[in-house]
């Protein structure tokens, strides 16, 4: 499968305060979607600082924005199609890159998934992770929240690392990566971040490296 070229966003002037505004608004959906907040205005009070965070990621505003709304979208076939497969599939969302992780039922539910996934504007690429079992209950998940928390905790705080740019998830004791790294080094220590957590079991990278620029 051919994959888009990584690029990066250039604002200009004529188009950053609609970047600004779109940017706010699906944050506003996200969080919407995502919890009973106090409505939108808290959302886009807090649209600055998340903008600001954006425009340090890789990705850019731009990119940030297109992946935002990308998640509302699968979100949206998800939980219309089937509510099972909005709560037991997990959704990871890089650069038009989407990473499906969880545990369904059957396999109908996993195929049926990744054929939603592919049916959402904006995708660029699917990556079928999601398993066929039970859930591991309560237990299980607390622990892969812990194992997840840990990891993002440690990517944070190492000064090697540009955390901002990357997607971790863990289900099962199984670590998820997805997003960009500036180099194999920086890649090298995030992977040893995650293997060396407790109860990781295996760690599965979907990070790309960042391209050098071209020569002029």
């Amino acid at each position: 499968m051919n994959r888009t070229p990584i690029t990066s966003f250039r604002p200009d002037r004529d188009n950053h305060a609609s970047r600004f505004r779109s940017t706010a608004a699906v944050l506003c959906l996200t969080a919407l979607l995502g919890a009973s907040l106090q409505g939108c205005v808290g959302a886009v009070i807090g649209a600055g600082a998340t903008v600001g965070t954006a425009a340090m990621e890789e990705r850019g505003i731009a990119g940030v924005t297109d992946d935002a709304a990308l998640r509302i979208r699968l979100n949206g076939l998800f939980s219309g199609k089937d509510e099972r497969l909005w709560r037991k599939v997990g959704l990871q969302v890089y650069m038009g890159r989407v990473l499906l992780t969880g545990a369904v039922e059957t396999e109908d539910m996993r195929a049926e998934a990744v054929r939603l996934a592919w049916s959402a504007e904006g995708v660029k690429e699917v990556i079928n992770e999601m398993q066929i079992a039970q859930s591991g209950g309560a237990t299980g998940f607390a622990r892969d929240t812990w194992i997840t928390t840990q990891l993002k905790s440690a990517l944070l705080f190492d000064k090697d690392v540009s955390s901002i740019n990357y997607s971790v998830e863990s289900v099962g004791g199984t670590v998820y990566l997805i997003g960009l790294a500036q180099d194999r080094a920086e890649l090298n220590r995030v992977m040893n971040h995650a293997r060396g957590m407790s109860y990781v079991k295996k760690v599965v990278n979907y990070v790309q490296i960042k391209r050098p620029p071209s020569n002029p």
